[in-house]
């Protein structure tokens, strides 16, 4: 059964349309990825989600209620973590759950012993007396989740909780999640990190305010038609601009520090590749073919 649905939803701003007939459905239990660019309309598409924030038109469900007054009512089972950290910077770790304790109108009691939950969880138990301002950034976002699972919903909404977070945070972070997850929670998060998408149910790839496509990331890849090289070379500029006329424009693409190639057979094609390369007077550092990512994916939907 579905515990989002959406049909329709558009948003603009201005002249700026941010959500354009936008439909997608989360099942219970699932982690749901929103993954597009920047300005792709991922963070209105989850304050709308989260009741934060109104639509233009179209239709919002949320727990089976789909009128504005059973959505406001349906904000209790929703935890909802926005980008920026929001929380009190001059409350201590404990007071900050508190004020939400408090918020939600959950007993001390009872409280206590889902503070004490999260504590355990979260491994913020020997820092409950410090500020939230002088923790680090792993763990203020820690401490915002548990905030945001305090009074335990049934939905947690998810802005790209883990930006700027070091590596073993983000780790720490998504295993906390995911011992939720086993629990029955529903997440619906947008990220920046393929490896995060990777690990998702299913993924919906957002562009410039609609949805391309949505499904496993499994299932995703399997729309990949091509096979794929993996290039670094002391000057990936130029051999970027030298494979672009071999292989098109969108077939060759910056991936961090290599090139991607989307190539009909690599056995063959690789052979020009090395050969456009090494006439040019360029050194390869490294060529293999790959297996292709949810970036690949993304990347090719979108050209």
């Amino acid at each position: 059964m579905p515990v989002v649905e959406i049909e329709n939803l558009r948003k603009s701003f201005g002249d700026v349309t941010a959500l354009c007939g936008v439909n997608l459905r989360v099942e219970r239990g699932e982690a749901f990825c929103v993954l597009g660019p920047d300005g792709a309309g991922k963070t209105t598409l989850l304050r709308i989600m989260a009741g934060v924030m109104a639509a233009d038109s179209g239709q919002t469900g949320i727990l089976n209620n789909h009128n504005a007054d059973d959505i406001e009512s349906a904000k209790q089972y929703i935890g909802y973590l926005s980008q920026r950290f929001s929380l009190y910077p001059d409350l201590s770790v404990a007071e900050n759950i508190d004020f939400y304790r408090r918020l939600y109108k959950i007993g001390k009691k009872e409280g206590e012993e889902r503070k004490s939950r999260l504590l355990d969880f979260s491994r913020l138990g020997p820092y409950i007396n410090r500020r939230a301002k002088h923790l680090s950034g792993g763990m203020k976002q820690k401490l915002a989740l548990s905030c945001a699972l305090i009074h335990t919903p049934r939905i947690l909404i998810l802005d790209e909780p883990t930006t700027g977070v070091d590596p073993i945070s983000r780790r720490e972070f998504w295993k906390i999640l995911y011992d939720f997850l086993a629990e029955g929670l529903t997440i619906v998060f947008a990220t920046p990190y393929m490896d995060e998408a990777e690990r998702a149910s299913r993924v919906a790839l957002l562009y410039e305010g609609k949805i391309i496509n949505c499904d496993t990331p499994d299932n995703l890849k399997k729309l990949f038609q091509y096979q794929l090289a993996e290039l670094t070379s002391d000057d990936n500029r130029l051999a970027r601009q030298l494979l672009r006329e071999k292989f098109s424009y969108e077939n060759v693409v910056f991936f961090g520090d290599k090139l991607h190639l989307k190539v009909s057979n690599y056995e063959t094609d690789s052979r020009l590749i090395k050969q456009v390369i090494m006439e040019a007077g360029i050194n390869i550092f490294s060529l293999e073919q790959i297996a292709p990512g949810m970036e690949d994916v993304f990347v090719d939907a979108i050209t």
